[in-house]
């Protein structure tokens, strides 16, 4: 697998995501925990599966991340909240908190605890 992807299936994807809006759009508004699973990845961010709203796509944009951080794998599941939406698109921009582990004989602080893959208004 490259390190970017999309679906195989991204065109009908893209094609039921845009039919599926105004119901998605009335499922999540801003503040609503998400669950899903990711579905592409792209420099920018990953795409989201969000389950419970069917052919609901999500778009968490990397916003910050440790430089020896990695973006999700396909298939991860994640949880977040709903911050807000790409009309254009049909994507619910979504916050996803990712932890960080920092072995404990590291000797360097540093404050970034957990890197953050976020979407901003």
């Amino acid at each position: 697998m490259s390190e970017y992807s999309w679906p195989d299936d991204g065109i009908e994807v893209d094609a039921r995501t845009q039919v599926a809006w105004q119901a998605t759009y009335k499922a999540l508004p801003t503040g609503t925990r998400v669950t899903g699973e990711v579905i592409g990845r792209q420099p920018f961010g990953v795409f989201l599966r969000i389950d419970g709203v069917k052919d609901a796509i999500g778009l968490a944009e990397i916003t910050a991340r440790p430089h020896d951080a990695e973006l999700l794998q396909i298939g991860t599941h994640v949880s977040g909240e709903v911050l807000g939406y790409v009309e254009h698109n049909h994507q619910v921009k979504t916050a996803v908190v990712i932890l960080v582990y920092r072995p404990p004989c590291s000797s360097e602080m540093t404050s970034m605890e957990a890197g953050s893959f976020s979407s901003r208004q």
